[in-house]
């Protein structure tokens, strides 16, 4: 029995990145059908159906539970498409953006961080999306500019059961938390939902920090796996910050998540964390690698026992892969997008090969 993936198809080096990672989901590949459900999320295509297309996208995640999405561009003129990624976590009913910043081998991280650290941010809510106007005299000193922001208790639990659950299956901490003692009613509802998890979850470690704490401390960080569920707009910068710290986007992927109201993912959509890199498009250069592990961590949400298995083979034959030296040029290497692509297909081979006979 086959399982279907919605691929959202994306601009530039981003869309040329996704057919790379579609290359490793090949059945010949990872010994399990798939079939791929594409749709058109390129700026043109959004631009000639008024977005309609996105919308339909996100109801495909929503009906087939699974998504893969290549980057695509964000138009900076007021009354343009805009980006699709608000649409889609809209109608996926996402509460979560799950990113990993992991080590890369060979790649010299920032401050002599080594263990895995994954920020579980809030999909909607808290400073986007909030109303904004200005009152009193343009340009004056009377002026005041004013926002309104929201979060919901919902949203807030479901970060924070999501964050106790991901760290029980990684063994790591939870750490961090919002500024709850400068906003006790605002951000404090956040940290009651933190406080609440950790409750139900007693075997997780549980250290909550400040946000302004939390990024100073992440410097001094040393070999400790880190799960931080954060506000939405905290986590936009927490991932930006600790992305970087690894020296390298690359060994990181995305995942846009919505949880019932038990807890239990609905659905998922995995995307890497660059953008669509223009000035490297058609050179056949670029470092697949996050889009790769981005395929990774989608069969890894997935049901089926077979594709868990080549989740993990995923993972491995592509760290493998740059610790044996194959890497491209933004890791000092001289492979090609397809050469490393090929390498990692070998391995992905080679593992579910020798594995399938130890059963």
């Amino acid at each position: 029995m086959s399982r279907t993936i919605v691929v959202l198809d994306g601009d530039q080096t981003g869309q040329e990145l996704l057919e790379e990672s579609l290359r490793v989901l090949q059945q010949d590949v990872i010994r399990y059908p798939l079939e791929f459900l594409r749709f058109d999320l390129t700026l043109a295509n959004r631009r000639a159906t008024n977005n309609q297309v996105v919308y339909e996208a996100g109801r495909a995640i929503r009906q087939y539970r699974v998504g893969l999405k290549a980057a695509t561009i964000t138009p900076e003129k007021a009354g343009d498409v805009g980006s699709p990624n608000a649409i889609l976590r809209d109608v996926m009913d996402a509460e979560i953006i799950l990113r990993t910043g992991r080590r890369i081998p060979g790649v010299r991280p920032v401050g002599g961080i080594y263990a895995p650290i994954s920020i579980v941010r809030m999909a909607r809510d808290d400073a986007y999306g909030a109303r904004e106007w200005r009152e009193g005299e343009p340009g004056s000193l009377d002026e005041y500019a004013f926002r309104t922001e929201k979060i919901s208790r919902w949203v807030c639990r479901a970060v924070s059961e999501f964050a106790f659950q991901h760290a029980k299956e990684n063994g790591a901490k939870v750490f961090g938390g919002p500024k709850y003692t400068v906003s006790p009613v605002y951000e404090g509802l956040f940290k009651e939902e933190m406080d609440a998890a950790a409750a139900r979850h007693p075997d997780v470690r549980y250290e909550p920090q400040l946000i302004d704490a939390t990024m100073a401390l992440l410097i001094t960080t040393s070999g400790e796996p880190l799960v931080i569920p954060s506000l939405n707009r905290d986590g936009d910068l927490l991932s930006d910050l600790v992305l970087q710290m690894f020296g390298s986007i690359a060994g990181s992927e995305s995942m846009v998540i919505s949880l019932n109201q038990d807890g239990v993912i609905d659905c998922v959509m995995a995307e890497a964390p660059h953008g669509t890199a223009p000035s490297l498009e058609g050179k056949n250069v670029a470092n697949p690698m996050a889009m790769i592990l981005a395929v990774a961590g989608l069969l890894g949400h997935m049901d089926e026992k077979e594709l868990k298995t080549a989740s993990r083979a995923i993972y491995e034959a592509t760290l493998e892969a740059v610790y044996d030296g194959v890497r491209t040029a933004d890791l000092t290497g001289s492979s090609a997008t397809d050469q490393f692509t090929n390498e990692v297909i070998r391995r992905v081979k080679s593992k579910l090969e020798v594995w399938s006979s130890l059963k």
